[in-house]
């Protein structure tokens, strides 16, 4: 296996120079992720079956050359379960690569099971074990050894012929543009944000809490989104989830009593005890009528099981006609998010909230019949 590690803009000019004729591209990144809200990308793989490189994205280097390969329409992007490698280009580069294949769902696709990581996949395809100890290394060291640029590079060189045994299956069962629209879902839901006033609903617990409770929490829960961002840091690490519950709760109204909360670390009140009681200020001024109605979960409403095993045994009906896999239309999870459109959510929520996986591309062309009454 021979690779270049491209650390110069005349490398890269080259590099893209002589892949501009390719068609399909094994692509793959190396990110750390470890205090951060957002990946730092550390590396970008691309094999396009004669050259494969290694870009080095810590180097002073104009990607613009390469940028507009990756937004061809004429080439095909191949990637691997790509979801926090869509964010690394969203957040890095700008945008998402088009089109892109995603072997990953495609093996879904092909009833191989979900979630079949690359060493499996590999292995099953072409036979080849593949070493993952680097997998969990440190990235953003430099200079990379040279066991860590083998191991990034295995990664693009074993894609793409994976892809080839793949892509014969799924074009004999005409699903190719299935595996490109949901890859193209992927990238819409990575790249949606919230409003800030809506964020609180995606809090854990949240249903436990009065409604000036989750006045309170409405008010943290925005801040700790805006803090996160601002500093580049995981939202735990401003603000762990179970303590904004207890602090919307117990309703603190000074450092010394936000400090005797239960699991409430010192880091959090050090870092950010101010803002935080005067987020808790804010949602206790709140007047009553205006403060958020109390949440309730899917299993509380009484019509629940039923309606969720009616939308199960529908979907499963549908897919057998189109001879796809149950459960790639829909997991437990998705039919959930399609119940919480129609019945949870209002009309204002709903204008500035993502429609629900069974309503959008090529699930809803399949069921938009079938499941029309859930279309609200």
């Amino acid at each position: 296996m021979q690779y270049q590690l491209i650390t110069t803009q005349s490398q890269l000019n080259q590099f893209v120079s002589s892949i501009s004729t390719a068609k399909i591209l094994a692509i793959d990144t190396e990110f750390m992720r470890r205090r951060t809200l957002y990946p730092e990308v550390a590396l970008i793989q691309v094999f396009d079956g004669t050259h494969l490189a290694l870009i080095d994205p810590l180097c002073e280097i104009d990607f613009e050359p390469f940028w507009q390969l990756l937004n061809n329409d004429k080439i095909l992007k191949v990637l691997h379960s790509p979801s926090e490698d869509i964010e690394v280009f969203q957040k890095f580069a700008g945008f998402v690569p088009h089109p892109m294949f995603d072997t990953q769902f495609a093996l879904q696709l092909l009833g191989e099971g979900n979630c079949v990581g690359f060493a499996s996949m590999v292995k099953t395809l072409l036979d080849v074990e593949i070493d993952k100890s680097e997998s969990r290394t440190n990235w953003l060291q430099r200079p990379l050894t040279e066991k860590q640029l083998d191991y990034a590079a295995s990664d693009v060189y074993y894609l793409l012929p994976c892809f080839e045994k793949i892509i014969a299956q799924i074009s004999e069962k005409k699903l190719t543009e299935i595996v490109i629209q949901e890859s193209q879902l992927i990238a819409v839901k990575r790249a949606f944000e919230t409003p800030d006033e809506y964020v609180y609903l995606d809090i854990k617990n949240a249903w436990q809490l009065k409604p000036r409770d989750l006045a309170v929490l409405k008010e943290l829960a925005a801040w700790r989104r805006s803090k996160a961002q601002k500093k580049n840091l995981a939202l735990s690490f401003i603000l762990k989830e179970h303590n904004m519950v207890e602090v919307a709760k117990r309703r603190p109204s000074s450092l010394n009593s936000l400090r005797n909360i239960p699991g409430i670390e010192l880091s959090e009140v050090n870092r950010s005890g101010k803002e935080i009681i005067q987020c808790v200020e804010r949602g206790k001024a709140i007047h009553e009528s205006n403060c958020p109605e109390k949440l309730l979960r899917l299993i509380d409403y009484p019509d629940y099981k039923k309606a969720a095993k009616d939308i199960s045994n529908t979907i499963k009906n549908v897919a057998g006609s189109a001879c796809i896999p149950a459960d790639v239309f829909a997991s437990k999870k998705q039919i959930n998010q399609l119940l919480s459109w129609s019945w949870k959510k209002t009309a204002e929520e709903r204008a500035v909230s993502l429609k629900p996986d069974l309503l959008q591309d090529w699930r809803y062309d399949y069921v938009k019949k079938a499941l029309s009454q859930w279309d609200v």
